[in-house]
């Protein structure tokens, strides 16, 4: 079915826009949310399927947004990845301090 995207629909929890502003809108979402998302035409009150949804998204060139990982999925920073970073952004002054500490504190 082909839409005009200039059409007045109404996306629930953002209110009344052209059905391209409310794709758009949509499919950066995540996955859950895009298909919890509710897009009604204003002239019927007929609400859009999502397969229709990502059908527009991609006859239009809007992108979705990437699958997103569980946080538990990521593996924890070890500890030489950390120092590595903060050595990285350190100023050579403190860096110099640090390196000076460290000798007086082996020597003793």
């Amino acid at each position: 079915m082909t839409s005009d995207p200039e059409e007045s629909v109404r996306l629930q929890g953002f209110g009344e826009m052209t059905l391209r502003t409310a794709v758009a809108t949509v499919m950066p979402l995540a996955p859950r949310e895009r298909a919890d998302a509710a897009i009604f035409r204003v002239r019927d009150g007929v609400r859009l399927a999502s397969s229709e949804i990502a059908e527009l998204a991609s006859e239009w060139g809007i992108v979705p947004a990437a699958q997103i990982r569980s946080p538990k999925l990521v593996p924890e920073p070890r500890w030489p990845d950390i120092v590595r970073g903060m050595v990285r952004e350190a100023p050579l002054p403190s860096l110099m301090v640090a390196f000076l500490l460290g000798v007086l504190v082996t020597r003793r």
